[in-house]
């Protein structure tokens, strides 16, 4: 089947894990718990979040296997992706992303990922 884009996989097969990894849902917010105040910085706050709970189960973005984003405005799709790639180091994984509305006006993208090892 054709991919939508050059960063989309409609599927990914993992054989041999042992563990799987289910993370929720996760802000860019910082330590003080307040969120980024722009979408960029956001961004780099999930990713770096996600990171964090990543090595705490002795894993690294390369263990993801889906991405799951919700994003509250249509117009974040283009930033969301770019920073999607460069967090994967430009490793294609299963993902989608949905617009939606945030339980807190401040979390303009929210991104849940599978991992897998």
């Amino acid at each position: 089947m054709y991919p939508a884009t050059d960063d989309y996989a409609h599927a990914m097969e993992v054989r041999g894990a042992e563990r799987l990894l289910f993370v929720a849902g996760t802000m860019g917010l910082r330590r003080d718990g307040t969120a980024g105040t722009t979408l960029a910085e956001q961004l780099d706050l999930v990713w770096s979040n996600i990171r964090a709970i990543l090595a705490s189960a002795e894993m690294s973005v390369d263990n993801i296997v889906r991405v799951t984003s919700y994003l509250t405005d249509v117009s974040y799709a283009e930033a969301n992706a770019a920073a999607r790639v460069a967090a994967l180091g430009g490793r294609v994984v299963p993902t989608t992303a949905i617009v939606v509305q945030t339980l807190v006006d401040d979390w303009l993208v929210e991104i849940e990922v599978v991992a897998a090892a």
